[in-house]
């Protein structure tokens, strides 16, 4: 192996350590692999990765090993493209309190976004959207990784969620007197502009406004819209100049169509879905995010976790809504990516989603082009991303056994490579 300077801590070969990882070549064979673009699971391969990228892609026979190449046998494994979830926040714990978590401070949110990047690459995901962070947290995290300094996937952060005063993506939790608006918070065609600018002066790659109410947020409906059509027109104008993809929160039917008229590259949540927003979405080639998992460990352990009645009565409402929406969009021909809102559950859970859509609707291999290549492409990384292919990012996890025949089976990643660093094998 040859010296790259990047770090690795973690399980190498059998062997717990922190250290350095050379490679001239790194030569991987497994059992099988999951050639997305096709959908075909294609028996007995090997694939060469030099520096970061991937070389070669064929069979043992035909791709020998290279000579001082370093060898991974992952025999009786299934290769996958890198795990991308589209909608996380890597900042929060559904599992520490609900008003306890207010209290942290950016630092100490950056500290639990360390932590919990590390446990979504060795999940599997070694891409994700991070859909809103106070202070630009996560912004630092995300350049923290790329600097090599600690462990995690590619980010792609929007800084702070833009939103209306008093609604979703505000703050409504303290009383007057101590009015503290959340970063993200503008009105009015101009000021929403100038939130995306800012955002964009302090980092972010992507933007994300809140269309609807939500169900973690004080005082607003899921189903109502709050953005006018021209301030969303305004917020997706500003930031697509930059070259930026923007996503909308938006479970209620009005704020859904609302927002893929104004021209949006993805919606998030889309819990009350009709038919009309399906054909909107399929004529707009707008994505689709639905976290349709994290609405178990709500409602089973959110009281426990201090989160208010208000907020569980409001997942009650959308959950079985959601769902059904899922089955909708996925029967319609709707563009969908994973999207999982960690952060509502417990990071690194993140692949217990694969189940729930194959459950409600998908096939094995959609949801697994969901978490891959139409993410690259909602990304527009479609030339780098989501395939294990000639040209391509090393971006390569392994699971036991074939997931097209049970897909529970990426819940346990037990092999992650990310830009052609090994972080974790069996």
């Amino acid at each position: 192996m040859r010296l790259v300077g990047k770090v690795l801590t973690g399980t190498l070969l059998g062997m717990v350590a922190t250290l350095t990882v050379v490679a001239e070549d790194t030569y991987i064979t497994a059992s099988a692999f999951i050639d997305v673009a096709t959908g075909k699971k294609i028996d007995d391969v090997a694939v060469i990765v030099r520096g970061n990228h991937i070389v070669s892609v064929g069979t043992p026979s035909a791709i020998p090993i290279p000579e001082g190449a370093a060898h991974i046998d992952l025999a009786g494994m299934t290769l996958v493209p890198g795990l991308m979830d589209m909608h996380v926040h890597l900042s929060g714990d559904a599992e520490t309190n609900f008003f306890e978590s207010m209290s942290h401070s950016v630092p100490r949110q950056t500290v639990v976004a360390v932590k919990n990047a590390k446990k979504t690459l060795m999940a599997g995901f070694t891409t994700v959207r991070n859909l809103g962070a106070d202070g630009y947290s996560v912004i630092g995290v995300r350049d923290g990784i790329n600097a090599g300094d600690i462990m995690g996937p590619r980010i792609y952060a929007v800084g702070h969620s833009i939103g209306t005063t008093g609604g979703h993506c505000d703050n409504n939790f303290l009383p007057p007197e101590q009015n503290q608006p959340a970063g993200g918070v503008a009105d009015g065609p101009w000021a929403v502009r100038a939130k995306v600018r800012e955002n964009i002066k302090f980092g972010a790659n992507a933007i994300k406004f809140c269309a609807t109410g939500g169900v973690f947020s004080k005082g607003t409906k899921v189903g109502v819209q709050q953005y006018s059509p021209e301030e969303m027109d305004a917020i997706v104008t500003a930031a697509h100049r930059r070259g930026l993809t923007v996503a909308a929160h938006a479970h209620g039917t009005k704020g859904i169509k609302a927002a893929i008229r104004a021209g949006v590259d993805s919606v998030e949540h889309v819990s009350f879905l009709d038919d009309e927003g399906v054909a909107l979405a399929v004529k707009n080639g707008t994505y689709f995010s639905m976290d349709i998992y994290n609405t178990e460990y709500t409602l089973t352990f959110g009281a426990a976790n201090g989160v208010p009645e208000e907020n569980i009565n409001k997942e009650r409402q959308v959950s079985k809504r959601q769902r059904e929406s899922f089955t909708r969009a996925v029967k319609g021909g709707v563009k969908m990516v994973f999207g999982s809102d960690a952060a509502i559950y417990p990071h690194g859970d993140n692949a217990g989603q694969f189940s729930r859509m194959v459950t409600f609707g998908m096939t094995p291999i959609q949801a697994l082009q969901a978490a891959t290549i139409n993410s690259a492409a909602l990304l527009k990384r479609a030339e780098d991303l989501g395939q294990i292919k000639v040209g391509y990012l090393a971006d390569i996890v392994a699971v036991k056994g074939d997931p097209l025949e049970n897909i529970s089976l990426m819940e346990t990643v037990a092999f992650v490579m990310k830009d052609g660093v090994v972080y974790k094998t069996p």
